[in-house]
Order: C-alpha cells, then structure tokens, then sequence
C-alpha cells in the first residue's frame, strides 16, 4: 500500500499471464467485461490448461454502470470455489481500464496478489481508431473462444 492508502496494481502482458496461468494451478483470470463483450468480441478460452475464465462484469450492461455488488459478488463466488486470498488473480478487460480498477477494488476487499492485464483482451485504439489490431490477448494468439 503506498503512502496515499491506495494499493498498488502490478500490469502484466498477456503472454506473462498465460505463462502464470499454466504455471500456478491456484491463479485465476477474472473476465470483467460486459455480457455483450463476452457474446460479441469473445472470450479467453484456458480450458487447455484445465481452468475456466470467471466472468463477472464490472460495469453493467447497457447501462454502463458501475456493478455496486462486484467486490460481494466475486468474492462470495472466490471462497465458494475454495480460492484463497493469497492467489494470484489477473483481471482483463478489453484494454485495461475497468480491469485495474476491478483489481483495486479487490485488493481493497483483502485479496493480496491481484493484478492487471496491460493489453486487455483487444488491446488500444490504433491509428485508425481500431482495436484488436495492436496489442491483447487476440492479437498475441492465445486462445479465445466466440461467445
């Protein structure tokens, strides 16, 4: 925690979290996009590496509101599956706005290894105003499914 109280949120590329995902049967990649995003764009498949993406949205479709129950919500679902405080947790949006502060919200709520996906799932804007074309979770080719 730095000296302002606020709790610092490491990035991390996407290819470092698959990497940690493979490597750390405990870690847990936490999908915080909308259910439309997931439906439309797609979503990170890890089942060749035996886990499942968590999907819980952080701003709510299509109102584009602030989940007021995310923190309750995920951290409920957390402790039913057995996860512990203490596991790495990567949060990924589409560029990596709503999922920082989707880990900062439960770096907040206790749990102590929650990071962010730099890239997101389609990565920023390019030239032409496009995402999917620079950088994310799509463009690296890790796996991904349509929703």
């Amino acid at each position: 925690m730095s000296s302002s109280g606020v709790i610092h949120i490491d990035n991390v590329t996407v290819l470092d979290v698959w990497e940690r995902l493979k490597g750390d049967r405990e870690s847990v990649l936490i999908d915080c996009r909308t259910r439309a995003e997931w439906a439309f764009v797609g979503l990170p498949d890890l089942s060749g590496i035996g886990k499942q993406v968590w999907t819980i949205e952080w701003q709510t479709f299509p109102d584009n509101r602030i989940n007021p129950e995310f923190a309750v919500r995920l951290s409920e679902a957390l402790e039913a599956a057995g996860v512990k405080k203490e596991a790495e947790l990567f949060f990924i949006c589409r560029s990596g706005g709503r999922s920082r502060m989707a880990a900062q919200v439960m770096a907040e709520a206790g749990y102590t290894r929650c990071r962010n996906v730099a890239e997101g799932f389609e990565g920023p804007l390019d030239a032409f105003r496009h995402r999917g074309g620079a950088s994310g979770w799509k463009v690296a080719g890790l796996p991904w499914v349509q929703g």
